[in-house]
């Protein structure tokens, strides 16, 4: 009898806690469930559950046109991590997070003045002390410790590099209620108006990144305390004949790209410039150096995000609107440009909600290291099959060993889902229907990761249940691709463990051809970072970089604002805030312009960017 009191009570009490976490609308207000809107193929509702007993489990049926699943998951995957978000520069994500007790942060400047109203701050010293220079050759370093908690927002992408093509689109939503590009340069209004909204909702700063990771901190006296603010001693200045006398930082950085002196056709061209500037190791490789330290999986871990605040502009409910302006464009020119009044409403309230949330309540499950696990555990066996796959040869027994081994790859993948009751039909039934035996390994491969996790969706906030769904779109599409090159070769006669024979002969080079041609497909729509590396390796002398700004990027033409240099607007005179009004443009296409500029990557490069090998001493190639 107590036993059965016992469960009632438990029973009423999880209830309860449900009804406290997540409250019943009221009859004015609607939700809609992340990714739970109308599929536009077939204009049915489309929620489906992985766990379904109902869900058919058919090799012929891949994510939909517009699914973002895939995106979702490689975002999150990302986070803090400079080298997808260098590959990748425009964000689509808003995360909570904090930074903890004890974390430095470091603010360069020219003046030996604490800044008294929102500035930058850098989570490496390499970073900050660039800043570190003031028009008279003096360079103060400023090291702060948190004292408590520091509350930020997070914007992943390259969100603090000062370009027009989509890096900033989610902050100008929360700064200014639109997506201004020509307000690209405008970073002091920016960092004043995020802080401005952020004040009521106790955000401390906004965590960005650009070649390293960086805070716009809004109170230098609030949460922090200063553990030093010395004078350094700094590398001078790099000048060259007929340029502005401006610090080496601020023109190789990009934060303030004055126009050069115009020369009047009646004085002599000015001599030409080398064709790379000179880089003092301070200002041009230690910083990239150090930004490099984050590229891979932890990233940055100084900044600790709150995944089940996770507010993502490719969650096909909350931003509908964008899914038309995506379509048909290439991952690289994704952005939120475009997207309607209303949606930038709902994620406004949906942002507000999350922030305002004064004890986060949540299902508990550890979101990071569970995509963190799927991308280990399959990251590396598709790259090996790929690398197998990519093999060419008029010899019939090395095209069948080379298929052999390819097989063997697929079986270890699946094992734990090998089922010892499977029965491979004869091999007289052809096209998708005959690989039909293999679908409860497809379907234990795909839910395994998450038929437990779904038992807690009374729990989860809605962004968990974007994360989930996310999962669940992943790792389907990896065990149906992978679960049918499996049964393919199975019934082909590859497989060691599944001994057949074949009815007939098998073409095995167009068996290798469309499994190269799946892992190719799969990989693309997966799109996972990882895979992007410098063949073969950097040497010791060397890292592997990809174009990154500022130093890469395209050198802007007729920027629409006056440019201003972000870094010193603050602590610099007055007279010298508008650094464009000093000077005055080159000639058009002349090598003063061309070497001042940075470095002229290629437009092609620049979009699309990918790794190369460069020097890390002097002289540097980036």
């Amino acid at each position: 009898m107590r036993s059965h009191s016992l469960l009632a009570a438990l029973s009423l009490g999880s209830a309860a806690l449900a009804l406290r976490q997540f409250p019943v609308n009221t009859a004015d207000e609607t939700y809609v469930w992340p990714l739970d809107i109308v599929n536009l193929n077939n204009g049915k509702p489309h929620s489906y559950s992985l766990g379904s007993k109902n869900e058919q489990w058919r090799f012929d049926e891949g994510p939909s046109e517009n699914a973002t699943g895939n995106l979702v998951f490689d975002t999150v995957h990302s986070f803090l991590q400079h080298w997808p978000n260098t590959r990748y520069r425009n964000g689509h994500n808003i995360v909570p997070g904090v930074i903890p007790i004890g974390t430095l942060l470091y603010h360069g400047t020219g003046r030996n003045t604490i800044p008294s109203e929102p500035e930058w701050t850098a989570t490496d010293p390499e970073h900050s002390i660039t800043f570190a220079r003031g028009r008279d050759e003096s360079a103060w370093h400023l090291t702060l410790a948190a004292t408590r908690p520091l509350k930020v927002l997070y914007f992943d992408g390259s969100s603090a590099a000062k370009i027009s093509e989509g890096t900033m689109d989610t902050q100008d939503i929360i700064a200014w209620g639109a997506v201004q590009p020509e307000r690209v340069s405008d970073e002091k209004s920016r960092i004043r108006d995020l802080c401005r909204w952020g004040k009521e909702f106790g955000i401390d700063g906004f965590a960005r990144m650009e070649m390293d990771f960086e805070v716009m901190l809004c109170d230098f006296t609030a949460g922090v305390e200063v553990v030093s603010f010395l004078q350094v001693r700094l590398l001078p200045k790099v000048k060259y004949p007929y340029l502005p006398h401006l610090p080496f930082p601020s023109r190789l950085l990009g934060y303030c790209i004055p126009p050069l002196p115009s020369f009047p056709p009646s004085l002599p061209s000015p001599p030409p410039l080398p064709s790379r500037l000179p880089s003092p190791p301070l200002d041009s490789d230690i910083f990239m150096h150090s930004g490099s330290w984050h590229n891979r999986y932890p990233g940055d871990s100084r900044i600790v995000l709150d995944l089940t605040g996770l507010v993502s502009l490719y969650d096909i409910a909350l931003a509908p609107s964008l899914i038309p302006v995506r379509a048909g464009l290439e991952r690289w020119d994704h952005r939120v440009l475009g997207i309607s009044s209303n949606d930038i409403s709902q994620v406004m309230r949906t942002l507000t909600e999350v922030i305002s949330r004064p004890h986060p309540v949540n299902s508990g499950i550890d979101w990071k290291a569970l995509i963190h696990v799927i991308v280990d555990r399959y990251a590396d066996r598709l790259e090996l099959m790929q690398h197998l796959l990519n093999f060419t040869s008029s010899d019939l027994q090395e095209l069948l060993q080379r298929a052999k081994l390819t097989q063997t790859q697929l079986r270890i993948m699946l094992t734990p889902y090998l089922l010892y009751s499977t029965v491979v039909p004869s091999t007289g039934t052809s096209g998708v229907d005959a690989l039909q035996w293999a679908s409860p390994i497809f379907r234990l491969c795909a839910t395994t990761h998450t038929s437990v996790i779904i038992k807690q969706i009374p729990f989860m906030t809605p962004s968990e249940n974007l994360l989930l769904k996310a999962v669940e779109e992943t790792t389907r599409e990896v065990c149906r691709v992978t679960t049918k090159m499996w049964a393919v070769g199975v019934m082909s006669g590859l497989d060691t463990l599944f001994l057949i024979e074949p009815n007939g002969e098998h073409n095995v080079a167009q068996i290798m051809d469309d499994w190269k041609q799946d892992i190719q497909k799969l990989m693309s729509w997966l799109d996972w970072s990882i895979w992007i590396k410098c063949r073969p390796a950097c040497g010791p002398e060397e890292m592997c970089y990809l174009p990154t700004w500022p130093v890469n990027a395209p050198r802007p033409r007729h920027p629409h604002l006056p440019l201003r240099d972000p870094r010193n607007t603050m602590d610099a005179p007055e007279e010298v805030d508008y650094l464009a009004d000093r000077v005055g443009h080159p000639p058009e296409g002349s090598a003063i312009a061309d070497a001042f500029f940075f470095i002229g990557t290629p437009t092609e490069e620049w979009k699309k960017p990918q790794p190369k090998c460069i020097r890390r001493v002097s002289p540097y190639g980036f």
